[in-house]
């Protein structure tokens, strides 16, 4: 008999309910709910839950508060038929956590503490369950994620509070993270970055800064591993904007033709055309998305964004043209309260 139809789910983490809502994202960008995992009882309803996923796609982890001050990361199998979990393990961090990815080689498990001002390097077992923490490395003031290079050779991390992208060598045998020269790079005063990507080939870095609702494009040097000064600063805020900014998420379609950007206060996304020999962004358009819309994917096809509304409990799914990079509004699902991270895993 033909196996089964591989299927592409949605994993969304609802921070007051401290569970999981598993969907399906079917071919036409519609939604459908395939069930639900309770992480663990929150101390504290409303702080985050966090996502990532390893490259081979058969685990999930995933961070939570697991008592006052206390955070944790569980690990999960993800069944490639049903895109259902399992829960592996369950480690302590070594602080409230706010960002959570994985190195290059799947080896290490990167988190980045904004309550605690630091970064720190978990191992992953054989079984891919989290294991000790192996560095613990103090930062400027909220930290607030941090990724890997494409060549795993440097990590960058934002400090929100100190208004810079700390960069440190990384070293793939120990897990262990050694200053590079220079340590930082910065960041106009009280723009407060945030989130950051690599571009598809690795030469440019996208920051999205929470604080004064903009995002800035850095060259990398891939070779050497190091961050250069921002060359072009953009604004993901709706004309006559008034109110507080509050900048959130950030993603790349997988070809590198476009970005997005969302923004909390006036719940919407910003999309730009990305010049991929320049690195330079040209804005297409902003589109109204689910209320106060923390985290948002897009799907590993490129065709799908889905987007959730912390105060609106809810997914959107948003279509991406090809041509242009404008969103067009699928559907809108209800999930768990207090939706604040989405990962969207395609099964192998």
């Amino acid at each position: 008999m033909p196996s089964d139809p591989k299927i592409t789910c949605v994993y969304v983490g609802n921070s007051d309910a401290q569970d999981l809502s598993i969907l399906e994202l079917h071919a036409d960008g519609t939604l459908s709910e395939r069930g639900s995992v309770a992480v663990h009882r929150p101390s504290r309803p409303g702080r985050s839950m966090l996502m990532a996923v390893s490259a081979h796609k058969k685990f999930l982890y995933v961070g939570f508060l697991s008592g006052e001050a206390c955070s944790s990361a569980s690990t999960y199998s993800i069944d490639p038929g049903t895109g259902l979990l399992s829960h592996l393990g369950e480690t302590q961090l070594a602080d409230v956590m706010s960002y959570l990815s994985l190195d290059r080689s799947g080896r290490y498990l990167l988190c980045a503490s904004y309550a605690g001002n630091k970064v720190t390097v978990n191992a992953i077992a054989a079984d891919g369950t989290v294991g000790e923490t192996l560095h613990i490395l103090p930062t400027e003031p909220k930290a607030h994620c941090v990724l890997a290079d494409p060549a795993n050779r440097t990590v960058l991390h934002t400090s929100l509070g100190g208004d810079q992208i700390r960069q440190d060598g990384f070293d793939g045998e120990t897990g262990r993270l050694l200053p590079l020269t220079p340590r930082a790079v910065l960041v106009r005063p009280h723009a407060g970055p945030r989130f950051l990507q690599f571009s598809r080939d690795g030469r440019f870095v996208y920051v999205i800064n929470e604080l004064d609702g903009s995002l800035d494009v850095f060259p990398y040097d891939l070779a050497e591993g190091k961050l250069q000064s921002s060359v072009q600063t953009v604004t993901v805020l709706p004309d006559r904007f008034s109110g507080k900014p509050w900048a959130a998420d950030i993603h790349l379609t997988p070809d590198g033709r476009y970005l997005y950007g969302s923004e909390r206060t006036s719940s919407t996304l910003a999309a730009f055309r990305v010049d991929t020999g320049t690195g330079l962004l040209t804005p297409v358009g902003l589109f109204a998305t689910a209320t106060q819309p923390r985290a948002f994917d897009i799907d590993p096809s490129g065709r799908y964004l889905v987007s959730s509304g912390q105060l609106s409990n809810s997914l959107v799914s948003h279509a991406i043209d090809a041509a242009t990079g404008r969103l067009t509004t699928v559907g809108e699902y209800p999930v768990g309260p207090g939706p604040l991270w989405v990962q969207i895993v395609a099964l192998p």
